[in-house]
């Protein structure tokens, strides 16, 4: 890194600590992007689930091993999506680290684990012992860092098809399973990231399919053309991002026939504003 982006930082950092300055920040989607100069920048995603879990309260039950994989794979979906690499994680339980606590926490090392980040990635968090609590909250963060060349948000181009890989599923509808070849894994997601001729990667949430490939369309400053008639449920609830969408152009997805085992749904496709 240059001398002159040194002396930016630190004039910048100065600044900040002196309270005349922020550094630049942008949301981006769902993801907040810090710049930090040089082309670099923070990208930090976070999530939330509650009454999801094994407490007596918990409207949608399931192990507290399985929450903690589906709660840390939306934010680091995200990061992987974006571009960025993951830095670290975060937790905060709002339940006792023993029995619950320590089950969730194991969750999200496998889930960490299926990214390929080892037990040395960093993790931390907080939980609560103090107060008892009779239904399960939880929150979860991911930072990643990113260089402009690699941030893919935005970099769809004008006739790209958009695709939906796996299928949108949620509770308590549908019972979310880690086994359930419908829906995408993280470690399918990074092999999505490699293949030529793709240009953005964004996982659907809660609002559905249609949002999202809205929300692609719009920042790269074009309309989604959906299909007429389309194989998944476009306004479904996706939960822990059971599927993502990828804009591409036509041969990229022969490419994506041949790599997964899932699900692969033309939804449209993009066209000038």
């Amino acid at each position: 890194m240059s001398m002159n982006w040194e002396k930016k930082f630190e004039d910048l950092y100065l600044s900040l600590k002196n309270g005349t300055a922020l550094f630049p920040t942008k949301q981006v989607r769902d993801l907040t992007r810090i710049d930090l100069g040089n082309q670099f920048s923070l990208i930090i995603a976070v999530d939330s689930d509650g009454g999801i879990g094994s407490l007596p309260a918990d409207v949608v039950k399931c192990s507290d091993y399985l929450l903690g994989r589906f709660a840390i794979r939306v934010p680091l979906m995200e990061i992987i999506a974006c571009g960025a690499l993951p830095l670290a994680a975060f937790d905060m339980l709002t339940l006792p680290m023993h029995p619950h606590g320590t089950e969730i926490i194991n969750g999200i090392r496998a889930e960490l684990a299926e990214a390929g980040l080892g037990m040395d990635f960093p993790l931390s968090g907080s939980t609560e012992d103090n107060v008892p609590t009779s239904m399960t909250g939880i929150g979860t963060v991911v930072l990643g860092l990113v260089k402009e060349v690699d941030f893919r948000p935005g970099k769809s181009k004008v006739g790209d098809q958009v695709l939906c890989l796996g299928l949108p599923k949620s509770g308590p509808a549908d019972v979310v399973r880690l086994e359930d070849r419908e829906i995408i894994k993280v470690s399918e997601l990074k092999r999505v990231m490699r293949v030529e001729g793709i240009h953005d990667v964004l996982p659907v949430g809660s609002r559905g399919v249609l949002y999202e490939a809205r929300q692609m369309a719009t920042l790269a400053h074009m309309n989604f053309i959906p299909v007429n008639q389309s194989a998944v449920d476009m306004h479904k609830s996706a939960g822990p991002s059971t599927c993502v969408l990828v804009s591409c152009q036509p041969e990229a997805e022969l490419k994506l026939l041949k790599l997964l085992e899932l699900p692969l749904t033309n939804v449209g496709y993009l066209a000038h504003a």
